[in-house]
């Protein structure tokens, strides 16, 4: 009885269930670092590499927002080719302009979002909706399943749409649309 007691003692704290508690995970921040000593360079021209001058180079990176609705030029995050947090910038505007130059490339690409400035039809069909919509990028169909889980009010009168392959349509003023479209949307919000 006396060993029970001993290996109980000795053994990982339990929840009630009897089961170890799940240790806490580590959370690691970004580094900061100096955003002029960043070089973005892309070479070949389709692979984004970094220098930190003084530092260290990467031969792979991703440049990743850290609050892409609310705050796209603030709190951006370089990542390397294993998606680890290399460091973080503030605000690109801290950045040289060419490695800032690049830097908006990258996330415009990565964050492309069309601006819907018409809706010619939706149809919906158990909980799936069919867009048809004029954009700033021409005319685009598009699929949304559940479009209370997949519309995101980003103001009062702002709306993102995620659709079936993650693109994004924004509707940046609903009171800017023309009737009919507005009409369209209504059977669906």
């Amino acid at each position: 009885m006396a060993s029970e007691e001993k290996v109980t003692q000795d053994a990982k704290p339990s929840s009630e269930n009897g089961r170890p508690k799940p240790t806490p995970i580590e959370v690691t921040h970004p580094e900061r670092v100096d955003p002029k000593a960043i070089r973005l360079l892309r070479e070949p021209p389709w692979k984004l590499r970094m220098t930190i001058e003084g530092d260290r180079s990467y031969l792979k990176v991703k440049v990743v927002r850290a609050a892409p609705l609310s705050q796209p030029s603030r709190y951006v995050c370089f990542l390397d080719g294993k998606d680890e947090a290399v460091c973080m910038v503030d605000d690109l505007s801290d950045l040289e302009a060419g490695s800032r130059r690049i830097a908006l490339e990258e996330l415009d690409r990565r964050y492309l979002t069309s601006r819907v400035e018409r809706i010619e039809s939706i149809r919906s069909d158990f909980g799936v909706s069919y867009w048809d919509v004029q954009t700033d990028r021409g005319r685009r169909e598009f699929v949304v399943q559940d479009v209370s889980e997949n519309a995101q009010w980003l103001g009062e009168r702002r709306l993102l749409l995620i659709d079936v392959d993650g693109n994004r349509f924004e509707i940046p003023d609903l009171d800017a649309l023309d009737r009919r479209s507005a009409k369209f949307l209504e059977t669906v919000i």
